[in-house]
């Protein structure tokens, strides 16, 4: 059984929409685990769009020891040439997933805001195709988690993963009406029923987050 105890961004939260995403991840194994742990980063351009998805990068973990591990990850940025013009700019997702033997145990949600870098872009987009290399991206400080009961080992017992999430640098304000990276879509419960899986959202405090 893994506890995840922090995620912590080694990059920081404004930069340009060309470099990668970079963080560490410090988790706990209860008890001894038959296989790897399957870590995935995914871009959503648009949450009712499954097609415009982009898996930005995976990696395996293992064998894991019990006890303390982290592992750090470093992933491509999205290709902005698979994104629609007009999706480009403004309100988008990176979602990490957590997965054992193809059950997913958790995903963390975070929004990303990509603009140009300068005002007069800002307010007057260039016409035709987007500027690519003058675009930025801003991750917001609260990331939105969702955890799953899945099956571990025979040895192990099933039991919620609990999550402590450590916030970034505060980002701009985004859109309400956007819907939550994170948040329980039908295509996110990667198999299981609804009622098997459950959220939470953020705390008010800004600078940690703590799942029970």
């Amino acid at each position: 059984m893994i506890v995840i105890r922090s995620i912590d961004f080694t990059s920081p939260a404004r930069a340009r929409f060309s470099e990668n995403y970079k963080f560490k991840i410090t988790f706990e194994c209860m008890s001894p685990l038959e296989d790897d742990v399957e870590w995935k980063l995914i871009f959503v351009a648009s949450p009712d769009h499954l097609e415009l998805d982009q898996e930005l990068d995976d990696c395996l973990v293992g064998p894991i020891p019990v006890g303390i591990n982290s592992f750090e990850f470093d992933a491509s940025p999205p290709d902005p040439t698979r994104i629609p013009d007009e999706d480009i700019l403004g309100v988008a997702a990176i979602i990490l997933t957590g997965s054992y033997r193809d059950q997913e145990f958790v995903r963390v949600g975070y929004y990303q805001n990509t603009e140009y870098d300068n005002e007069e872009m800002k307010e007057n987009p260039p016409p035709g195709r987007p500027r690519y290399e003058r675009l930025v991206r801003d991750l917001a400080d609260k990331p939105r988690v969702t955890r799953f009961n899945i099956r571990w080992d025979a040895n192990t017992t099933n039991a919620p993963t609990t999550i402590v999430v450590q916030n970034q640098q505060p980002a701009p304000p985004f859109n309400n009406n956007a819907p939550l990276p994170g948040a329980p879509l039908p295509r996110e419960y990667s198999g299981q029923p609804p009622s098997m899986a459950y959220s939470s959202a953020p705390t008010t405090n800004s600078n940690s987050m703590t799942i029970g």
